[in-house]
């Protein structure tokens, strides 16, 4: 049961992008960008992580565990920190996804050529 309902939540986080896509002028940047904020924002209420709970791995799948990563990674940093714990809580948490990115954006510019 934990597959179908991981499974339809990608899908349905999958579908709402594409409803705002077909029906507003926002880039894919904008959608996003409103994503990762969305994600922040549910870690912010305490409501991602009974997401989790509830759904599995495929809350952790789409880019709004982003969100939830960089202000649960901020918050237990500042919690340790303090004020200089928010900015290295984002990376502690964040860092492994970004160098992939990274890693991952090189390696298709290197193999790929754009068309002119």
């Amino acid at each position: 049961m934990i597959y179908l309902t991981s499974f339809l939540f990608c899908g349905f986080i999958c579908m709402i992008g594409q409803i705002i896509y077909d029906n507003t002028k926002w880039t894919f940047g904008h959608i996003t960008t409103l994503f990762v904020v969305l994600g922040a924002l549910l870690e912010t209420l305490d409501i991602y992580d009974t997401l989790i709970r509830y759904v599995g791995f495929g809350a952790q799948l789409p880019i709004l565990s982003f969100g939830h990563s960089l202000a649960h990674g901020s918050y237990h940093g500042a919690l340790q920190n303090g004020w200089l714990g928010l900015v290295n809580g984002l990376f502690d948490k964040t860092s492994s996804g970004i160098a992939f990115a990274i890693f991952a954006a090189f390696l298709c510019a290197v193999l790929f050529r754009p068309k002119q």
